[in-house]
């Protein structure tokens, strides 16, 4: 731990940040296994569903940083596609 006023103020916010952004980083593992299961199971309805549920977190999560945005861009174009081949 630091001496400095500031530097004890910015490990103190950091800590909490970071609790902050892996609650976030969970939810959307979460609803991405959502959209994966209605995929396994064929299921377009609610895996359309789940999608419309999931691209909007997943554009808010890249805008503020908390996954990359590229990485954003790249989950929603392979899930897309999945649900697009689902007979």
């Amino acid at each position: 731990m630091s001496n400095i006023k500031s530097s004890k103020k910015h490990a103190i916010q950091s800590k909490k940040n970071n609790q902050f952004n892996k609650s976030r980083k969970s939810l959307l593992r979460t609803l991405i296994k959502k959209v994966d299961i209605a995929i396994i199971q064929k299921n377009k309805i609610l895996a359309q569903e789940s999608w419309k549920i999931l691209q909007p977190i997943l554009d808010r999560f890249a805008t503020k940083k908390i996954i990359h945005k590229n990485k954003a861009s790249r989950c929603k174009s392979r899930l897309y596609l999945k649900i697009k081949k689902i007979p």
